[in-house]
């Protein structure tokens, strides 16, 4: 078994954490709300993972919602790990705006 997939796992684990992080980071500062993007997250993470248009959703809410039930129980577990760092860096955004704002940093 070769582990020449490792490189790549880790870059992408903290590619997305970083990402999430960051872009988290600046819209809890432009919207003054320290949850957004880890509120935002699934909706994302969800077109990552599924292929089907988001107005599927609201016009035949049955398949499209099979279809992404199936292609969650279909991911890789090295996917998963990706896609819950990226999780992690949404939800550290947070802690660290509310832990700014309670030192007295204000941003914006």
């Amino acid at each position: 078994m070769s582990f020449s997939f490792l490189p790549i796992l880790l870059i992408s684990m903290i590619l997305f954490f970083v990402l999430f992080f960051g872009i988290g980071f600046i819209l809890n500062m432009l919207l003054r709300m320290s949850w957004i993007m880890a509120i935002i997250y699934p909706i994302v993470a969800v077109a990552i993972i599924q292929d089907v248009s988001f107005l599927d959703y609201f016009t035949s809410p049955g398949t499209a919602f099979r279809s992404l039930g199936n292609s969650i129980m279909t991911l890789a577990p090295l996917d998963i790990a990706i896609l819950l760092s990226g999780l992690a860096g949404a939800i550290l955004s947070g802690v660290v705006i509310k832990l700014l704002r309670k030192k007295g940093y204000r941003m914006f």
